[in-house]
């Protein structure tokens, strides 16, 4: 690997350890065997170098959640049914103790973003290619082939439960929101809608 790759797993690692704002340029260049001059010409800011090496952790967990993919199963339910709704949803929720520290920082970077506008940017356009990549869990279309209305809604839409979701599992996993209670609130949802 060079500097540039080594300083992105370094940092990968100091973010677990440490957390976004707690995490220094000498941390970084401790863990990667680099040095700091290296992260300016690699990233140009401990931030960016920083920001790029969340969006690499929060796309490795995104892996875990197809129910084909990283849970280890197999994906059984048809796209678009309340059945792989559920089965995904029990994926993601499955993941949550493997991915515990990625979310913490997730929340960390939401409630400190004010204070890093550079990173906060970079993570605003992140969060478009997170819509993205959520939709075919569901739906089953493969990125590369969803159009921007099904981004901007279905994608926001699941991203929006996802977000929740995690408050939740990391707030107090004992009383958190199942897969099962939250397909049946959705079908709750569509049977109250069909009545109207």
């Amino acid at each position: 690997m060079g500097h540039r790759e080594d300083l992105l797993e370094g940092a990968k690692r100091c973010l677990l350890e440490k957390g976004f704002l707690r995490t220094t340029a000498r941390d970084v260049v401790k863990e990667s065997g680099t040095n700091l001059a290296s992260i300016g010409y690699h990233y140009g800011s401990k931030d960016a170098l920083l920001a790029q090496a969340y969006i690499s952790l929060i796309e490795g967990v995104g892996d875990d959640f197809d129910p084909g993919w990283g849970g280890g199963g197999e994906a059984t339910a048809p796209a678009g049914s309340l059945e792989r709704f559920q089965e995904v949803w029990a994926s993601i929720i499955d993941s949550v103790p493997r991915t515990r520290a990625i979310w913490l920082m997730s929340f960390e970077l939401v409630v400190q973003g004010d204070r890093l506008p550079e990173v906060r940017k970079l993570l605003a356009e992140a969060q478009e290619e997170g819509r993205s990549g959520i939709v075919p869990l569901f739906n089953g279309v493969p990125e590369a082939e969803l159009d921007k209305e099904t981004v901007d809604t279905e994608g926001r839409f699941y991203q929006t439960l996802l977000n929740g979701l995690m408050v939740q599992w990391l707030f107090d996993p004992e009383t958190a929101t199942d897969a099962a209670q939250l397909t049946e609130g959705l079908r709750r949802v569509i049977a109250g809608a069909k009545k109207e």
